[in-house]
């Protein structure tokens, strides 16, 4: 069993930064893929960032390009999402997700994804 707790969100204001950690106990994090993912209200999970187990590749919705950056400390267990230059669409709850993968494919979709977190609340006001 996983579990994955996630932190950092909070209210920002458009053109801000957070930074996202997403913390794992329960398994051998550093052997497996992580990503992150959203859901605004009244809309599906979608992909924003996702990793590979020893950070080696990575993958970027087109929306996070630029802006975001996932990362990961596998001493620590914990996975990253540096969020700069905040717009009020990326307004969601953001979720981190382990995946019971380890290749160098970095996974984008939520079926490829087993053990999620509770997700943490990110709103950006314009």
């Amino acid at each position: 069993q996983v579990q994955l707790v996630e932190s950092g969100g909070g209210l920002v204001q458009a053109g801000g930064s957070l930074r996202l950690s997403c913390a794992a106990s329960g398994r051998t994090f550093s052997s497996y893929d992580m990503g992150w993912f959203r859901q605004a209200p009244g809309k599906e999970r979608e992909f924003v960032a996702a990793i590979i187990w020893n950070g080696a590749n990575t993958n970027y919705a087109d929306s996070a390009k630029g802006r975001f950056t996932i990362s990961r400390d596998n001493a620590k267990n914990t996975v990253y999402l540096q969020m700069n230059s905040l717009k009020p669409e990326d307004t969601a709850v953001y979720y981190c997700a382990l995946a019971l993968h380890r290749g160098w494919a970095v996974l984008t979709t939520v079926p490829e994804y087993t053990y999620w977190g509770q997700g943490t609340q990110v709103t950006v006001s314009s």
